[in-house]
């Protein structure tokens, strides 16, 4: 395990910003909502490297450096909400810094790190094409199901034992649509999981089907190429829950309809920020819309009289629904937190949290403990473990020093890359 003190971590992270302080030039992107105005950019100000994108450096799997405080002596809470690095603290208080110094004028610069930001989820989703920056996977799932075209007498394919994030926006919109819901068994085999779905499927009029790529209980990991290929041959849509996936499991959306997530468990952002993307050229229907969801909704503001006007069309692609103010801060802690998930590469941190597995399975059985990992293809992040004792069990182990939850009556731990090899040592004594 590499230790680094308090004081070592404090210089190196200087020593990293140290070089990080030349300003960014502003390039506002194209997407037409944007301000583009000559007199706007001309009075478009530079935002500093440290507060744009915080930079590489200190970042090692089963290092702690950039959580100098965290308590838990073992934290495998990152199913759940993970804890803020020393980047995190540092871009939030970046931004504040920029707003009390500039107000209004501290705005424009965020436009591109925004857009940065979203180029970041793309490549760690797999896909291309626009993304909405959303308030959380609920709310994109939300809205992403009021904006699908309905018909009378749609189904809609839902798994029994799913979080209800990925469960109640699609019953909501099948209530006032004239839907049908159906649920499919999550408990079967894989090849009976599969069956399942394509006897339903073949059935006809499924509008879509929506399942998390991890779940959430269980750590299982759901077959979702499979499953789309499945919905595609029978002209349904296939809508994807990925927060315990992205960040911690390599994940490729270049099969799905729609993918939601959010910022604060994997990806190790903070609550209040998600996003979701959409197939270019899905078919969508604007029934969720606010005044920046227009063509050009800013130029009222920006190029002087007579363009106040309530008849602009509203855009096509996904983003539409970013109907309102961002979250600022909370759009650049969650780049500052991708930036080591991205230097490591998922595929290096999905082995590392197995191999912390592998460690901690064993001995949690030996202390009779029953595993509910499943074979090497449905493996994710999580680790869970059933029995008779296990909600006053993680109470000792959080009292113990290993941050865990019991969802549902099952011990969940869901360590990350700054887990470190020998934390079984940390668990084991702690059942003692």
């Amino acid at each position: 395990m590499v230790v680094h003190s308090v004081e070592a971590v404090q210089l190196l992270d200087r020593v990293v910003l140290s070089f990080q302080v030349a300003p960014q030039k502003t390039v506002l992107p194209s997407f037409s909502w944007v301000p583009t105005p000559a007199a706007v950019r001309a009075s478009i100000r530079t935002l500093p490297g440290s507060v744009f994108r915080i930079g590489r450096g200190m970042v090692q799997l089963g290092s702690r450096a950039l959580f100098p405080q965290l308590q838990a002596r073992a934290y495998c809470n990152h199913a759940a909400v993970s804890p803020a690095s020393t980047r995190v603290m540092r871009a939030v208080t970046g931004v504040l810094a920029e707003y009390a110094q500039h107000g209004l004028d501290a705005i424009f610069p965020f436009f591109e790190q925004r857009e940065s930001l979203k180029d970041d989820l793309r490549t760690l989703l797999g896909v291309e094409g626009p993304i909405a920056i959303t308030a959380s996977t609920n709310r994109g799932l939300s809205d992403a199901a009021l904006s699908l075209p309905w018909q009378p007498g749609d189904r809609v394919l839902l798994f029994e034992g799913e979080f209800p994030a990925n469960v109640t926006p699609w019953v909501q919109a099948a209530k006032a649509f004239g839907a049908e819901v159906t649920f499919l068994s999550l408990d079967a085999t894989l090849p009976e999981l599969l069956e399942e779905a394509r006897r339903e499927l073949a059935k006809g009029k499924v509008r879509v089907l929506a399942v998390s790529a991890v779940q959430f209980q269980t750590g299982r990991r759901m077959p979702i190429d499979q499953l789309a290929d499945l919905c595609h041959q029978h002209g349904a849509l296939i809508a994807v829950d990925a927060i315990q996936a992205v960040g911690v499991v390599p994940f490729s959306g270049a099969k799905l309809d729609l993918i939601a997530g959010g910022a604060h468990k994997w990806l190790m952002g903070m609550e209040g920020v998600g996003y979701l993307w959409a197939r270019p050229g899905l078919e969508l229907v604007p029934r969720v819309s606010g005044w920046l969801s227009h063509a050009e909704p800013v130029d009222f503001l920006m190029e002087g009289a007579g363009k106040l006007r309530y008849d602009k069309p509203i855009r096509s692609e996904i983003d539409f629904l970013e109907i309102g103010s961002t979250n600022v801060a909370g759009c650049v802690a969650l780049q500052a937190a991708i930036a080591p998930i991205l230097e490591l590469g998922v595929p290096a941190i999905f082995e590392h949290v197995q191999a912390w597995h592998d460690r901690v399975e064993p001995a949690l059985v030996e202390r009779g403990f029953t595993s509910l990992r499943r074979g090497p293809g449905e493996r994710s992040g999580t680790l869970t473990v059933s029995h008779p004792d296990a909600m006053e069990l993680g109470i000792q182990l959080n009292e113990a020093g290993v941050a865990c939850t019991t969802p549902d009556g099952v011990l969940r731990l869901a360590p990350h890359w700054p887990n470190a090899l020998d934390e079984v040592d940390v668990l084991t004594a702690a059942l003692s």
